[in-house]
């Protein structure tokens, strides 16, 4: 148990904030040792996985746990499908690369996302056209209250669009220890219509991909529009794509006729990051933070003294432009401390 500790390297933004108090746990005695700690001393936990989904914006009054559960088990369910289970601390994108080693199928499009294993549920985590909720099969999780472990399956989670129970009325009450997801060993269902996908395996003369190929195609297609946090502070996506109703996107497309959408439901999702590009963001730099050059959808920590609050001011002042242009109000996807 260390006090007064800086958070800096825990977050991907690499803003310094400090922990009243922090620890790193390796084992479900040890966390349930932290949970009696911070019990006693009547102090507010911060759970950290990779860093890769939080703004800090002040220093945490409380204990800040930093999660290194770790181990990966497979369990054979039939000729063509596997139970394999990841432990929380587990780096996402090394956990992905690990499955395609072994050719199981159904992670690939979600190859290069930061962060670990452990938070994957709590967001719903997607990128070109898969989500979490496509292989879960369920999560073994920590009662904060009870100290003991519960399961939760599919339907348990309520998964939606960057959602979950974890994110609405389980927020604070549970910590995810391990994930379970079903994946396929040789009949894999390829998913090459999203985004830049075809277009990237068209171009390396690719005609009938492996799902290894397609998550190469997602590596190159991040690494061609994304920065990396290694090198320049960032959370990835910083506000969520926002689903507006049919008849307000129709009249919006009378005043913006290239305006762009997708059916979703009863609605129309509206790519956030569009809407931020079309109000001139896109590579504009206040202060310390900056939407970055080419994906106006990253707030990044531009010359990497930006605070959190810093970051938090500059995308109020996004969401305040777009809601006066288009009437539409962004939601925030990372997490705020």
């Amino acid at each position: 148990m260390q006090e007064n500790f800086s958070l800096k390297p825990y977050n991907t933004f690499g803003v310094e904030a400090k922990a009243q108090y922090f620890t790193e746990i390796n084992s479900l005695e040890e966390l349930k040792e932290a949970i009696i700690f911070s019990k006693k001393h009547s102090l507010k936990v911060l759970f950290l996985g990779g860093g890769s989904n939080i703004l800090l914006t002040k220093d945490f009054e409380g204990l800040a746990v930093k999660i290194n559960l770790k181990g990966i088990s497979e369990e054979v369910v039939n000729e063509n499908e596997v139970l394999i289970t990841a432990k929380a601390g587990e780096n996402w994108h090394e956990f992905v690369m690990f499955c395609l080693k072994k050719n199981y199928g159904g992670l690939e499009n979600l190859s290069l996302i930061p962060g670990n294993v452990g938070t994957s549920p709590m967001q719903n985590i997607g990128a070109y056209g898969t989500e979490i909720k496509d292989v879960f099969v369920s999560c073994k999780v920590l009662d904060l209250d009870q100290l003991d472990v519960k399961t939760f399956d599919l339907q348990d989670c309520r998964f939606g669009y960057r959602d979950s129970v974890f994110k609405q009325e389980g927020k604070g009450k549970y910590v995810i220890l391990e994930v379970t997801f079903k994946l396929t060993t040789h009949k894999h269902h390829l998913k090459t219509e999203y985004g830049a996908i075809q277009s990237e395996l068209e171009r390396e003369g690719i005609e009938n991909p492996t799902i290894q190929d397609i998550s190469r195609a997602v590596i190159h297609i991040r690494q061609s529009k994304l920065p990396d946090p290694k090198e320049i502070g960032n959370a990835g996506s910083f506000f969520k794509n926002p689903t507006i109703p049919s008849t307000q996107f129709e009249e919006l497309k009378q005043k913006f006729e290239n305006i762009q959408g997708y059916p979703n439901g009863d609605g129309v999702k509206v790519p956030a990051g569009w809407l931020i590009e079309q109000c001139g963001w896109k590579g504009k730099q206040i202060g310390n933070a900056a939407s970055h050059k080419l994906q106006s959808l990253v707030i990044i920590n531009a010359t990497g003294n930006a605070s959190g609050k810093e970051i938090f001011d500059f995308s109020g002042e996004i969401i305040l432009s777009v809601k006066e242009k288009f009437g539409i109000e962004l939601e925030r996807e990372v997490n705020i401390i």
